[in-house]
């Protein structure tokens, strides 16, 4: 099994959170499957082409570190995204040649 993990933040002042739960933001799932496209990049150079499945499991808060792990098995690429051992999101998605 080959795996990646990248840490990330989305930032209080992201341009998506004003609309997203104004008052008491939260950051809105395309935004943590956008880390994990850059995290797809970042390990093998691939563009995000498909997200067969995408469960969210907590919500992340603008300003938390978060991390984006990625591993492949049998030729399926997983995602995970966790805040510390915390499981925020999960899925498999598809890559192509950037």
């Amino acid at each position: 099994m080959s795996t990646f993990a990248l840490p990330f933040r989305v930032p209080i002042e992201h341009p998506s959170l004003p609309g997203h739960f104004p008052g008491a933001p939260l950051v809105p799932g395309v935004v943590m499957l956008e880390a994990v496209a850059g995290a797809l990049r970042a390990w093998r150079g691939e563009r995000l082409a498909r997200i067969a499945e995408a469960k969210f499991a907590a919500p992340l808060l603008p300003g938390e570190d978060a991390e984006v792990r990625l591993s492949e098995s049998a030729g399926r690429l997983r995602f995970e995204i966790r805040r510390g051992e915390e499981l925020l999101a999960r899925g498999v998605i598809e890559g192509t040649a950037a």
